[in-house]
């Protein structure tokens, strides 16, 4: 085997890889404007939630002494974090690049994003008056000088940094005053003023504080008062306690209280603060040498430019697609009978999500369904799936939903769902201890002539109506009893998971997913050394899992051609001479977020073909429950294998994976029409519907 410098890709350095293609869609001139800035925001939440989540773990290994190099495919953490924060010292500076050039485009649209030196007489007089009667009683204001302990900062806020130059008293010597004034979170980031003419004027609340900050500080007489922005970020793992006597809903909720005073692992200040304040505000809170500190632009929290307002130009933004309906799965008939006799798929978003919702109503209002299991990854805030299990519970039906109370990030939506859900009647399950629960499966137990039957649907994303207008993700709907009674076992292994089960058909984490594809992968291998036709297709989120990474370099040498469509994080390294020649991988970062796990096995001609909430990350194979479902329908497999084969001829938000790692998109062969996939696989639906 011919070794390059190194195997893998570091994952962390993988991922902000795939935040710069976040960052190169806010630079595409072909993306709507107003989107553009969307992607800034949604830009700095990914990064927000990185160094949360895997720059704090990096950071917990440097603080223990330790080097790491085993978890961290070779790199030393304290190496490693070095190289985060020049790659993301690199990457804001362009994204401030990016806001300046879209800031100038919009400009041109007769959209004027001003700040508080902007501000004309009769913008004025609106700005203030907005300031009394709805900021300042939000204002949440500290004076720091002769505090003896510096106040705990949020995460989740930004903060300006106020300077105040006192006036010279009769003898005294002038000195300065330093405060922190919280952005308030319950008010619009951004004031739309009112229009003059054909101009619209936009003003961001830091700003309209920052006009008004005389009268934040009436009580001082000052020479000069100056406010610039800072925010932190803190480590968000969440450590639970092993006391007996409390509930998990009380250890998950103590925890998350807890991750608000947890350390800080990041600090962003406006590159322009003065020195001093800069350096009051570093000893104040104890910023040490492993903390990230970031020069940043005037603003933060542009996460914030995800809500940016629409103004009425739906000209500067995608157009908004209508869900098409399955053909032959009528919204009008009853689910359940056409479920009955044929398996069917959606695709959403370019299929409604409404079908999950029907089924569900559907299961509470029949007479005949005795039981609804299902699980809870993450739910919309106003869940008609929720709603749909409290009415099947008020019409004396058993209810059982297995929630996961350690969702990232929605720890509390779920803790508040489950008191709400266990209020109502419905038997929580809290998991298996040790493993995250994250498939994505529902299964209803109906009385019928010939006994009980089951029906469920097995998804690759969450059960959450908002998320499916602009994540993609697959869903199958089944009365096949042989997969349903897999899904029974999962079921039980969550009540009584001292016993492993066997399953006929699903692939189940954390016992066999890993066993299961490295088996397909060997049978691939097999066929290509027999000379038989041999390939492997995928479609996932990340690869990080380095035993995973090194079967498909055995495969590549054994002559499987393989191609990869990974949206994040991908560890492997293709088209290396001797190691992975025969693997090609590409990143789709478009208008929706590609979230499908889709693995088809070419079997010598009768394609395998699954669908899992799984990955390919340690974490999903040893350390959650997840499900992999096969495809037996003839006409769904094809329809894969359509879908699959559109995603992989993008040939414009298509970006090529390489030892590069320059998100290079990948070049139109000459005479190649253009093929934008996301935008083909709604024709495609469109088409089925017409045939």
């Amino acid at each position: 085997m011919v070794k390059t410098k190194n195997e893998y890709i570091n994952r962390e350095i993988s991922w902000l890889h795939f935040n710069a293609r976040v960052l190169q869609e806010s630079a595409d001139k072909k993306v709507p404007l107003i989107d553009r800035l969307r992607f800034l925001g949604i830009f700095s939440n990914n990064l927000d939630e990185f160094f949360k989540v895997r720059y704090a773990t990096v950071k917990r290994i440097v603080d223990a002494g330790k080097t790491g190099k085993s978890v961290l495919g070779g790199e030393r953490a304290k190496d490693l974090l070095e190289e985060i924060t020049k790659i993301v010292i690199a990457q804001q500076a362009r994204s401030l690049e990016i806001f300046n050039e879209i800031e100038k485009e919009l400009k041109e649209e007769n959209i004027f994003i001003i700040d508080e030196n902007e501000v004309n007489d009769s913008q004025a007089e609106f700005i203030r008056d907005y300031f009394f009667h709805k900021v300042n009683q939000e204002l949440m204001t500290i004076i720091l000088n002769d505090l003896t302990e510096f106040p705990l900062l949020k995460d989740t806020a930004a903060y300006l940094a106020v300077k105040i130059v006192m006036k010279n008293g009769s003898g005294e010597r002038k000195h300065n005053r330093y405060a922190l004034i919280e952005i308030p979170k319950g008010i619009d980031r951004f004031v739309v003023l009112p229009k003059e003419g054909d101009k619209n004027y936009i003003i961001i609340l830091d700003d309209l504080i920052r006009f008004c900050l005389d009268s934040v500080f009436t009580m001082f007489e000052f020479e000069s008062i100056s406010a610039h922005m800072i925010k932190i970020t803190r480590d968000a793992e969440l450590d639970i306690d092993n006391d007996l006597s409390k509930s998990f809903i009380e250890k998950i909720s103590s925890s998350v209280e807890h991750r608000k005073i947890s350390d800080p692992v990041r600090f962003v200040y406006d590159k322009n603060i003065d020195k001093d304040t800069l350096q009051f505000l570093k000893e104040k809170m104890d910023i040490m040498g492993t903390d990230s500190v970031i020069p940043g632009g005037r603003y933060h929290n542009r996460r914030d430019y995800m809500g940016f307002p629409s103004l009425g130009r739906y000209d500067l933004m995608y157009d908004k697609i209508d869900p098409l309906p399955v053909k032959g799965l009528s919204m009008e008939g009853s689910l359940l009978e056409m479920i009955a006799h044929k398996d069917y798929m959606i695709y959403a978003p370019y299929h409604t999500f409404s079908y999950i919702t029907k089924f569900l109503r559907e299961a509470a209002l029949d007479p005949k369904v005795r039981t609804i299991l299902i699980t809870v990854y993450r739910l919309a805030n106003d869940s008609q799936i929720a709603s749909s299990l409290i009415n099947a519970v008020k019409n004396g039906k058993h209810v059982t939903v297995q929630i996961e109370l350690q969702a990232r990030f929605d720890e509390q939506a779920n803790i508040e769902y489950a008191n709400q859900l266990q209020a109502e009647g419905i038997n929580l399950i809290f998991g298996v201890p040790g493993l995250k629960v994250h498939s994505k499966i529902c299964m209803i137990e109906r009385e019928e002539a010939e006994g009980i039957k089951r029906y469920g649907f097995i998804s690759t994303g969450n059960f959450n109506e908002s998320t499916a207008k602009i994540y993609t993700d697959y869903t199958l709907f089944t009365a096949h009893q042989g997969i349903l009674k897999d899904m029974s076992k999962v079921f039980g292994f969550f009540e009584t998971n001292y016993k492993i089960n066997k399953y006929k058909h699903l692939i189940v984490s954390p016992h066999y997913t890993k066993s299961t594809f490295i088996k397909l992968i060997d049978r691939e291998i097999v066929n290509a050394k027999a000379g038989r036709e041999a390939y492997i297709k995928i479609k996932m989120n990340s690869l990080t899992s380095y035993k995973m990474v090194d079967k498909l370099y055995e495969a590549s040498r054994a002559g499987v051609k393989i191609q990869m469509v990974v949206r994040g994080i991908c560890c492997l390294i293709p088209g290396v001479p001797g190691m992975s020649e025969n693997i090609e991988a590409i990143s789709i970062v478009d208008k929706f977020l590609e979230h499908p796990r889709l693995f088809i096995f070419g079997n010598n001609g009768d394609p395998k073909i699954y669908i899992s909430s799984a990955d390919w990350m340690t974490r999903n194979l040893d350390f959650r429950v997840e499900v992999g479902c096969p495809i037996y329908d003839p006409e769904i497999k094809q329809e894969l294998l359509d879908t699959f084969e559109i995603s992989w001829k993008d040939n414009l938000k298509a970006r090529v994976f390489s030892e590069k790692q320059d998100n290079a998109y990948r070049q139109r062969a000459k005479g190649e029409p253009e093929l934008r996939s996301q935008f083909e696989l709604y024709h495609y639906y469109q088409k089925k519907l017409e045939s």
